[in-house]
């Protein structure tokens, strides 16, 4: 018998004629597959396109269920929607295609029917990375949190703050207790709470780290605010643009009381023991009574009195 002038082969294995129509079948398959799926995607554009031309209307890309940051499109989490050819927002995508090419990722969070706008995806490489979100001219600085000076873990990203910094006072006579409040920036947005960036985070979160949109001026800042003292996040409304009225705070301002115990001279504790202390003593001798205002302060069962006075008397 003759043998077959053609024959395919792998790994020097000649191949049945069986396998060869088998082989030959699946790549028909998979060519008729990509062909399927351009015409359907070219059959849907073309369809939205000449119902937007017959109501003065144009297609854009949204989406069709909600995408969180670094969510990539797909042809199933997106479509064509109508939309007034005058009304258009700027960076809309207007095909499929478009908003598919390079491999785009969401940056910031998109809803249901939202259109998908370029500043909210990502550009060619494909990255969801937190300098996309950058305006112009704006940095991203770290400062460091805890659950107090973050506001309990409920500065998320997306949220406006104040920076407040809290330091000693200086100067040679400023004791450790001695300390001063400023409001250093205002309305500053949150970027990322330690590595989450996510916008669409509804959970309290509570970091080490917050990242801060800032100016490079402000970041300045924030770098020497970090080495003075602590740094502190309040909360505000994030559609609240009123400039805060506040001041430099000590700790004099805390409280409305004015009083302040004066040093007590050496020896005075036993002259001014309390009647109760010195009759259970038996001694003869009264205790002479401070003059002026007083306070007792009593550890246990005994008391000690103390003179006070207003704040800057005499």
């Amino acid at each position: 018998m003759n043998p077959s002038p053609f024959r395919l082969s792998i790994g020097g294995r000649p191949l049945q004629n069986r396998n060869i129509f088998i082989v030959i079948g699946a790549l028909v398959i998979a060519a008729f597959a990509v062909f399927l799926v351009n015409a359907y995607l070219t059959g849907v554009e073309q369809r939205v396109e000449k119902q937007a031309e017959a109501q003065n209307l144009t297609t854009i890309v949204v989406a069709t269920q909600p995408l969180d940051f670094g969510d990539p499109l797909t042809p199933e989490n997106i479509r064509l929607q109508n939309f007034p050819a005058s009304s258009v927002p700027q960076g809309a995508f207007t095909t499929i295609r478009g908003a598919l090419a390079d491999n785009r990722v969401v940056l910031r969070p998109i809803v249901p029917g939202e259109p998908v706008l370029a500043d909210k995806v990502s550009g060619a490489s494909g990255r969801a990375v937190l300098a996309a979100n950058l305006p112009e001219g704006m940095r991203a600085v770290a400062i460091p949190v805890t659950d107090v000076t973050g506001v309990s873990g409920f500065v998320r990203p997306g949220d406006t703050v104040d920076v407040l910094l809290t330091r000693q006072i200086p100067g040679d006579g400023a004791e450790a207790a001695d300390l001063m409040s400023d409001i250093i920036l205002e309305r500053v947005k949150v970027l990322a709470i330690d590595q989450v960036a996510n916008e669409g985070a509804t959970e309290a979160q509570v970091g080490k780290t917050a990242v801060l949109e800032v100016d490079p001026q402000q970041a300045q800042q924030l770098a020497i605010g970090t080495k003075l003292g602590t740094l502190s996040l309040a909360l505000r409304n994030i559609e609240s643009q009123e400039e805060a009225k506040g001041r430099t705070l000590t700790n004099r301002d805390v409280g409305n009381s004015r009083l302040y115990i004066r040093k007590r001279p050496t020896g005075q504790a036993s002259s001014m023991a309390p009647p109760a202390a010195m009759a259970q003593a038996g001694s003869p001798m009264a205790r002479p009574i401070p003059s002026g205002p007083s306070m007792t302060i009593y550890r246990g069962v005994e008391g000690q009195a103390y003179p006070v006075n207003l704040l800057g008397g005499k």
